[in-house]
Order: C-alpha cells, then sequence, then structure tokens
C-alpha cells in the first residue's frame, strides 16, 4: 500500500532513499513479513538510479587503482558475487509482480581500447581488466573493433583494441525501479512520498524521521539509502560527526536518445576503461530505437537536480568522436543528471551506523545499482539479526578515513586523470606544454595535498575538487579532524 499522509505512521524498519538500493532492501524485508516503509519523492531529484546506464558490470568497471588496495579487492569480489544474483533476483520480480518482460536492454559487454585516451589510464585499466578476467576465470574474448558494424568513430578515434564480455549485460533503471515499486507494494511493503529533514533520537537510539513538512515517521529501526542526500540527516545528528566518512556527490550526465530504427543498432554494451576520474564513455541499447549515453563525473559538495550544459556537451562530443560520426542527426529524448553518493575515502558505507538501530547503506559510488541484491540481503540479515553471508567490515560505517593508497600515488594519479581531461576535450596546446603543466600539477597538489592533512590523502578526484574550491576543501579538513577527536 501507499500512504500520502506519513504523519504518526510507526514502522518496524524505515528506509529512507527510494532508488534501487532502498526500495530492494525494503522489498527484502517486505519479504520476509517485516512492516517497512520506504520513503522519498517520487520524482527522485537527486537520485543515481534514475540517470544509470544500469549495467551489470563489475569487470568492465576495474581499474589499476581498485584492485591495488585490499579495500578496492573486497569491492571487486562484492561486485563478483553479486553478479551471480540477478538472474534469479529479475526472474523472482516477474514471477511477484506477473510482469515477465525482461529488463535486461544488453547481451553482454564490449570494451573498447581507443587512441582517446591516455596510456597511464586507458591501456593499464584495459590490461587490469584483461587480468581480473583471467583471475576469476571469467569468459571472454579478444574482438576486431573493425568487425563491430554498427561503431563508426572519428579515424583519429578509432578502437585499436577490443574484448567481448558476455556475462556483463544492463538492464533499464527507469523500468527496474518501477518494478521494485510494484513488488514491494505486492510484499505488503509502504512507499512514503516525502522528504526527511531531520533523524529524531533519544539518547543513544534512532526513533525516526521528522520530514520537511514537520510530520515525523517513528521506526524501531532507520537505514539511511539515500545516497549523497543521505549527508543531510546525518549532519543532524551533532554525536555522529567526524566517526563516519562525510559523503559528498559524484554528479553524472547522461542522455538518452533516438536513433534511426531502420539502422541495426549495437546489442552489447559498448564501452571504454574508466578514465579521468569517471566511468568510460557508454552506450546502452534501450530498445525500440533508443540508445542511452553515458556518463560524467564531477565532484561536487551537494547533489545537483539539473544536468549542466557544460556536461552534456562534453558526453555529447565524445560519443559522436569516439562511437558514431552521425549520431549528430539522432533526437535527444532527455539530458538525465544523477548523483553518485561518493565518500571521502572512496568506499561504501554499509552497516550499523553509530546510534542504536541506525543503519547506513549508501556510499557505492558507481555500483550501487550492480550490488543492490547482495547488498539488500546482507543489510536484512543485519537488521533482522540473522546469520551473514558476506563480510563488510572494511566497509563499516564507523570507521577512521580510509587510506588505501599513499600519498605519492594519490597525487600522480590526480596529474594523470586531470591530463587526460584535456585530451580526451581535444586541447590544442604547444608540443612543449603537456610536460610543463604536468610538472605544475605534480607540484601544485603535492603542496595542497601536505597542506590539507598532515596523515590523510583523499582520493584523487577528491583532492582534485578540494583544490578548485576552499569550501569544499575546509569541509575535508573538518572531516578529518573531527575523525581525530571521535576515533
Amino acid at each position: 500500500m501507499t500512504s500520502d499522509n506519513p504523519a504518526g505512521r510507526t514502522f518496524e524498519v524505515l528506509v529512507v532513499g527510494n532508488g534501487v538500493l532502498g526500495l530492494s532492501l525494503g522489498l527484502t524485508l517486505a519479504r520476509r513479513g517485516t512492516k517497512v516503509a520506504v520513503l522519498g519523492r517520487t520524482d527522485r531529484p537527486w537520485a543515481a538510479s534514475t540517470a544509470a546506464g544500469a549495467m551489470l558490470g563489475t569487470f568492465g568497471e576495474v581499474t589499476s587503482t581498485l584492485v591495488a588496495s585490499e579495500q578496492g579487492r573486497a569491492k571487486l569480489d562484492l561486485g563478483v558475487q553479486a553478479t551471480r544474483l540477478w538472474d534469479d533476483w529479475l526472474d523472482q520480480l516477474s514471477e511477484e509482480t506477473g510482469e515477465h518482460d525482461d529488463l535486461r536492454c544488453a547481451d553482454g559487454t564490449v570494451m573498447l581500447l581507443n587512441s582517446v585516451g591516455v596510456p597511464g589510464i586507458d591501456s593499464a585499466n584495459y590490461t587490469a581488466i584483461r587480468k581480473t578476467l583471467d583471475e576469476y576465470k571469467e569468459p571472454y574474448e579478444d574482438i576486431d573493433p573493425a568487425e563491430l558494424g554498427w561503431l563508426d568513430p572519428d579515424p583519429l578515434a578509432r578502437p585499436l583494441m577490443g574484448m567481448f564480455i558476455p556475462g556483463e549485460h544492463a538492464v533499464d533503471s527507469g523500468r527496474l525501479l518501477a518494478r521494485l515499486q510494484s513488488a514491494l507494494l505486492k510484499a505488503g511493503g509502504t512507499l512514503l512520498d516525502g522528504f526527511g529533514e531531520s533523524l529524531t533520537t533519544q539518547g543513544e537510539r534512532i526513533t525516526g524521521v521528522r520530514l520537511t513538512t514537520g510530520d515525523t515517521l517513528t521506526a524501531d529501526q532507520v537505514v539511511l539509502a539515500a545516497g549523497a542526500a543521505s549527508q543531510t540527516l546525518l549532519d543532524t545528528v551533532p554525536a555522529l560527526g567526524g566517526t563516519i566518512p562525510r559523503l559528498c556527490a559524484g554528479v553524472g550526465v547522461s542522455v538518452v536518445a533516438r536513433v534511426n530504427p531502420d539502422v541495426p543498432g549495437p546489442t552489447s554494451v559498448l564501452r571504454t576503461p574508466n578514465r579521468a576520474f569517471a566511468c568510460g564513455l557508454h552506450l546502452v541499447p534501450r530498445g525500440q530505437g533508443h540508445v542511452y549515453l553515458g556518463a560524467t563525473n564531477a565532484i561536487e559538495p551537494e547533489p545537483a537536480d539539473v544536468p549542466s550544459i557544460r556536461d552534456a556537451t562534453f558526453l555529447l562530443g565524445c560519443a559522436l568522436r569516439q562511437l558514431r560520426r552521425d549520431l549528430d542527426t539522432a533526437g535527444i529524448e532527455k539530458i538525465q543528471v544523477g548523483n553518485r553518493p561518493v565518500a571521502f575515502d572512496g568506499f561504501p558505507l554499509v552497516g550499523s551506523a553509530g546510534l542504536d538501530g541506525l543503519w547506513m547503506m549508501t556510499g557505492t559510488y558507481r555500483d550501487g545499482l550492480h550490488l543492490s541484491p547482495l547488498l539488500a540481503d546482507e543489510m536484512a540479515r543485519r537488521i533482522l539479526g540473522d546469520d551473514t553471508r558476506h563480510d563488510l567490515s572494511v566497509f563499516q560505517p564507523v570507521r577512521k578515513p580510509t587510506q588505501a593508497h599513499s600519498r605519492t600515488d594519490v597525487v600522480e594519479t590526480a596529474v594523470t586523470h586531470l591530463l587526460a581531461t584535456g585530451y580526451e576535450d581535444e586541447w590544442k596546446i604547444p608540443n612543449a606544454w603537456p610536460a610543463v603543466i604536468e610538472a605544475q600539477l605534480r607540484a601544485g597538489f603535492a603542496k595542497f595535498a601536505d597542506a590539507l592533512d598532515d596523515e590523510y590523502t583523499p582520493p584523487a578526484e577528491i583532492l582534485a575538487k578540494a583544490q578548485m574550491n576552499p569550501a569544499f576543501a575546509q569541509q575535508v579538513r573538518q572531516y578529518y579532524a573531527a575523525s581525530r577527536a571521535t576515533h
């Protein structure tokens, strides 16, 4: 059932956030007989799910940086295990809702290594993907990109290598959200249209959430699964300050385009390795003459609710250059913006959050939708006191800042990725200037990192944003200071 008047309602579990993660957890709890409600605005203005390409990929997301740390390896392993859950997850959703049209919209993933990226990112990540596929004995095959009929990039941006990963598909995120909502209601869960303003507490225990309308929802247990917007609620409990890494937004712009239905389009995801602080350029077929193009990534202190012209034009320019030159004849169905939840140390926040009855399931950056079946089951087990299946201790919310890489490595990553944005944006500068710019960037980032904190260094994309935004830099400094005071 739904409720348009949530005032005075009491639940066993209140899930704050109605994106894929929040709905998946609500559904999992409702299936187990829990009196659960999922709270969120129906228009989802700051969600990541609504703008997602929804690639069910683990290996396609691998980077050389990810596999170089224990924490990154742990996240990778969760992703591999989540992949194995999706077939049964989708089948059960169809059975429960009676809606049997396939939510999958792509058959496998084609990884492309083109001549646009820089070797220190694209080539390194492409190699890391292959190596990780081999380690996990995941099937893949090398292909000749010239044989991909639909692909028609600028000759100077043509792919040099390609591989097909048959086990990494994609779903339509909008239809997935609708089906999760339908299944939740059929399982006896409640959907509440509203936005949380603050957490309510009594002593060391959570008691519920106060809404922006002034109404209060009461719950035995509250789960923050509202992505980057979860930070707003955390900030209303001063005692939690510094105990949990702060969240910011990885703002991403994507485009759904209407293409010529008479031209046979791709049936698989087409994508490059992750690059330049962002996802790789990717295209996801959406059926009936539509394709999804994604996605930019810009670290921002606050979530965005409208796409920027800068990011939209950059994305479309990359698609025209690297995928198909006549995409400029396609129609734009919609331009979307989403906010990936990014913790200040770059890793998920999953588990008990420092108050009795308060939980978090966010900070998943690019992987929340893909991890949703696994995390929903794990969180439900923890909330209900059941035996757990996965070790999530490295991602527990109450923790010191995770330092997965040395300051030197972070600075080097920031320099390489910032330079890469210039090459992808086709900058035209004298031949000797890249080396000069690189030296200046390295010196500048190193000096800034030293001034930011004596001990901790944030991930490269957060470091770069902090250097450009003094107010954001102050947030990082204050978080580090508060963390020392509480741990």
